[in-house]
C-alpha cells in the first residue's frame, strides 16, 4: 500500500505533467507513435488480408502470419533494429525508428491472419448467391464479405490496438520516450524512493492508457454502419 500511495502521490504532483520529460509530453509521444503504427499496419494487413481472403489463395502466407509473430519477441526485434537505424542515419527521435519497425511487426501478422480467416470464413453459398445476381467481384468483396468479416476484424484491430499500447514501452529501454520513459528510468534509479514512485506511476499510466485504448475501440465497433451488409 505504501509504494501504491507514493504512486499516487507522484501522479498527483502537477510539476509531473508539464514541462520537458512531463506526463504530457511523454503521452503525446506515446500516442504518437501508437497512431502511426496502426495506422501503417492497417494499411498493409488489411487490404492483403481482404484480397486473400476472398481469393481463397495465398492461405500459406495468412495462416503462418500469426505464427511468425508469436515466435520472434517484440525486444529480439527490437534489439536488431536498432543498431540497424543507426547504421542508416535514419532522421527523427532517438529510437523511433527501431520502436516503429518493432511494433508494426508485432501488429501486423494478426491483423493479417484474422482479416483473411473473417472472409474466407464468409459462406460459400452466399457468395455464389452474390455472384449469381450480377455482383462483380469487387462488390462481392466490398459490399458482401467485408461487411459479414468487419465484427471479427473490428475485434482483431481491438486487441492490437491494446497490445500496441502496452508493448510500445519497450522502446525507453533503447532512448525512445514514451510512457516507458518513466518505467526504465525509475528502474534504473530503484535505490532512491521518487524513482521507485514513479516507476510504479508510469506503469499505472500505461495500464489506464491501453484500458482506455480498449473502451475507445471496442465503442467504435459498436457503430451499425461498421457491421451493415450492403447490399
Amino acid at each position: 500500500m505504501g509504494s501504491l500511495r507514493g504512486a499516487l502521490s507522484w501522479l498527483a504532483d502537477g510539476s509531473h505533467w508539464t514541462g520537458a520529460g512531463g506526463i504530457l509530453q511523454r503521452l503525446a509521444e506515446h500516442l504518437q507513435m501508437f497512431a502511426i503504427v496502426m495506422l501503417i499496419a492497417v494499411a498493409i494487413a488489411l487490404p492483403l488480408g481482404l484480397v486473400i481472403g476472398h481469393a481463397r489463395r495465398g492461405a500459406f502466407l495468412a495462416v503462418n502470419a500469426a505464427g511468425i509473430g508469436r515466435a520472434l519477441p517484440s525486444f529480439a526485434i527490437l534489439a536488431f533494429a536498432f543498431p540497424l537505424a543507426l547504421r542508416l542515419h535514419l532522421p527523427g527521435p532517438f529510437a523511433f525508428w527501431p520502436t516503429l519497425v518493432t511494433l508494426v511487426f508485432l501488429a501486423v501478422p494478426p491483423l493479417l491472419t484474422n482479416t483473411y480467416v473473417a472472409v474466407a470464413n464468409v459462406d460459400a453459398d452466399t457468395v455464389e448467391a452474390a455472384r449469381g445476381i450480377g455482383m462483380t467481384e469487387r462488390q462481392v468483396l466490398l459490399r458482401l464479405e467485408l461487411p459479414l468479416a468487419a465484427p471479427l476484424m473490428l475485434d482483431t484491430i481491438r486487441t492490437v490496438a491494446v497490445q500496441v499500447t502496452a508493448t510500445a514501452t519497450l522502446g525507453a529501454a533503447f532512448g525512445w520516450g514514451g510512457l516507458g520513459r518513466f518505467i526504465v528510468d525509475g528502474f534504473s534509479n530503484h535505490a532512491y524512493p521518487a524513482y521507485r514512485d514513479q516507476l510504479l506511476a508510469g506503469a499505472i499510466l500505461v495500464a489506464l492508457l491501453a484500458i482506455v485504448v480498449d473502451v475507445v475501440f471496442g465503442l467504435i465497433g459498436r457503430f451499425p454502419a461498421l457491421r451493415r451488409v450492403q447490399v
